[in-house]
């Protein structure tokens, strides 16, 4: 009977590795790690099991598979920064009592909350809120979750805790739910569904960083609040190693790069968020559109041209109005000569007129797939705050294309829309590529177009073309577009940072919509599927993140300026000049520098310049026929001749290496 009983006690894990450890039925998270390792214990965080995060201390009471979270994953992060916020909210309570707050999520890149307060926060402020938020750590306060009747919660937050924000989520959000919880530190309490660190005590670094105005639920007709951002860690040294890391993205940042290297302005004088391209901006994206349409043209695209602006039933039609009236701007409105009112809006998206050229003939399903692409300027009323030079913009151009097929053809065009998705970030550069399968949220139905059964097919159509492509992916709920899923590729920089650029999205919503059809083999009308595709997504955002991903340290064939020509002293002029202008003749964008200045500065300024080529002229290469050539950031690289030295270039340009 003993044997049954400790039989019985005794729980199956499995950890990721595999193993298969068996531990007394009840055992926390914080019991597994010890069993595996004192080190392991000290660093966890939290526990998942079978997949589903879980605070360290709860107890696991049957067979399951069992992760321990630590700081090094993302998920760690994630249940880090949201205790942080939690501690930062109660530190403000402590030093200006009757705050109340928002939403208090983890981000990215560390977490923020929202606060309404009679006291306006100011960069002093911060610091004291710091200094009260390792003060908290260090009471080693546990974190207590609490499981109440969603009413009981009504009640607490309404009596004791006197926060008519949660109040009014509990009965508005949370309203169809029974029961909730609560997660309590000390005197400080909220409503959160967890998991959070078991104590304080894991916070040993923080650093507020900014203060912005925010709206309660994100409704600008709602009470204004102030949102204060902050990151934190375990160690000081992880926090020294994220300053070191802000203080370099500090200096690649794009608007910085933008203006030294002349690249692109921004101008009240024309518009917020209305960025105007520079010549040496508009070599980069000329070459960027260019290097994109050869290829394009290769795998079968066919060029098309669309208005600026359309008539605002069209976006009805599409949906776009609608659903995305809030971001957009407003609508035109135009009297004819015979009085005859009409509404414009400025396109928001390229997709419904690429509709209206599919359906302006009779197709066959012999003409398909058809591959419409284009450089398409579209317009967005993006908020004032959340505007950021070129990443987030409110007139921006897309490489958009949308592709007509058949059911049938429909798995091998998403496959080569991410193959061609793929050979673009590999040509710039980028090499760690996250993929993520948006899907769409079943409990929310409302907010997308069509069927419960197009969706469960796009779906499954998605699905089977990342697979057959052997994409490593993870999918989000709720992300996908209101007529269809997405497959998002999200790069991460040279500083480790995420940016979702390119997206391929599939589409069996808008040929309803807009009637789209084809004459099948059977003689009769079929609808098409619609792919839509954009590697680099936008071209002012792709832009803005390659300048930081490269620190402006261009590739030779993006190079606005590819090589200068600097003269050591006036009589070798007229040498130079032969050389630049054979340069020229390449097709090689190159400079000279004639200026009366000593060849030192002119490297350096060169060198500031990022110019990929400084070709040296002296009396010694005049003599020789050749040149000495620099390379930006690698130095002497030797002499050359100066055809030889153009077939270097023109080779590792033809690559674009």
């Amino acid at each position: 009977m003993s044997d049954i009983q400790e039989q019985q006690a005794s729980i199956a894990i499995t950890l990721p590795d595999g193993t298969v450890k068996n531990v007394p039925s009840g055992s926390t998270g914080f019991d597994i790690a010890l069993s595996i390792g004192k080190r392991l214990a000290d660093d966890a965080l939290a526990v998942t099991i079978n997949g589903k995060p879980t605070d360290l201390h709860a107890p696991v009471l049957c067979d399951a598979n069992i992760e321990i979270v630590t700081f090094d994953s993302q998920l760690g992060r994630d249940i880090f920064w949201h205790t942080a916020s939690h501690i930062m909210a109660q530190a403000i309570e402590e030093i200006f009592p009757g705050s109340r707050f928002g939403a208090g999520p983890a981000t990215e890149q560390g977490f923020y909350y929202d606060v309404a307060s009679e006291h306006r926060f100011r960069e002093e402020d911060l610091r004291a809120i710091e200094q009260k938020m390792l003060e908290i750590a260090k009471r080693n306060i546990m974190l207590q979750r609490e499981e109440m009747k969603r009413v009981d919660a009504i009640a607490y937050f309404t009596s004791v805790r006197n926060d008519p924000y949660k109040v009014e989520i509990l009965e508005d959000t949370l309203k169809h739910v029974d029961t909730v919880s609560l997660y309590h530190q000390g005197d400080f309490a909220d409503l959160c569904t967890g998991p959070h660190l078991p104590s304080t005590s894991r916070l040993k670094a923080v650093l507020l960083s900014n203060i912005s105005s925010s709206y309660w639920r994100g409704d600008s007709s709602r009470e204004n609040m102030q949102r204060i951002y902050g990151i934190a860690f375990p160690s000081d040294k992880l926090l020294k190693e994220h300053i070191a890391r802000q203080e370099e993205a500090k200096r690649r940042d794009h608007r910085k790069l933008g203006t030294e290297l002349e690249l692109f302005m921004l101008s009240p004088e024309i518009g917020s968020g209305l960025p105007v391209w520079l010549p040496k901006g508009a070599v980069i994206r000329s070459e960027l559109e260019t290097f994109l349409k050869e290829e394009q043209r290769k795998r079968g695209y066919l060029p098309v041209y669309t208005p600026h602006i359309g008539n605002i039933e069209l976006y009805k039609r599409s949906g776009h109005y609608p659903y995305y009236s809030d971001s957009q701007f407003p609508p035109l409105t135009y009297h004819d000569e015979d009085g005859k009112q009409e509404q414009y809006l400025l396109k928001p998206m390229n997709c419904p007129h690429h509709h209206l050229i599919y359906s302006s003939k009779l197709r066959s399903y012999r003409d398909l797939p058809i591959r419409l692409t284009e450089f398409g300027t579209v317009y967005r009323h993006e908020q004032s705050g959340e505007l950021n030079g070129l990443v987030r913009a409110r007139g921006f151009t897309q490489d958009d294309s949308h592709i007509y097929c058949t059911p049938e053809q429909l798995v091998d065009e998403i496959c080569n829309a991410i193959d061609l998705t793929q050979f673009v970030f590999g040509t710039l550069g980028f090499s760690e590529v996250q993929t993520r399968l948006s899907m769409h949220d079943p409990a929310n139905q409302q907010k997308y177009g069509g069927t419960a059964e197009i969706w469960e097919q796009a779906e499954k159509d998605v699905r089977e073309a990342a697979d057959r492509m052997g994409i490593d992916y993870f999918i989000g709920v709720g992300e996908a577009s209101f007529y269809g899923p997405k497959i998002d590729f999200i790069v991460r920089d040279a500083l480790g940072r995420k940016w979702q650029l390119g997206t391929v999205q599939v589409d069996y919503v808008m040929p309803e919509r807009f009637d789209l059809s084809y004459i099948g083999s059977d003689g009769q009308k079929h609808r098409p599927v619609v792919i839509h595709r954009a590697p680099f997504g936008s071209m002012e955002r792709f832009i803005g993140v390659l300048i930081e991903h490269t620190a402006g340290n261009f590739p030779l064939w993006l190079a606005p300026v590819q090589a200068v020509v600097l003269p050591i002293a006036e009589e070798v002029h007229d040498y130079a000049k032969t050389i630049h202008t054979a340069l020229l003749a390449a097709e090689i964008r190159v400079e000279i520098d004639t200026r009366n200045e000593k060849i030192g500065r002119k490297i350096r300024e060169a060198e500031i310049g990022k110019i990929p080529c400084m070709i040296i002229v002296g009396q010694k290469e005049r003599d020789s026929g050749e040149i000495s050539l620099r390379r930006h950031r690698s130095g002497d690289m030797g002499s050359f001749t100066v055809p030889g030295l153009i077939d270097i270039l023109k080779k590792e340009i033809s690559e674009r290496t």
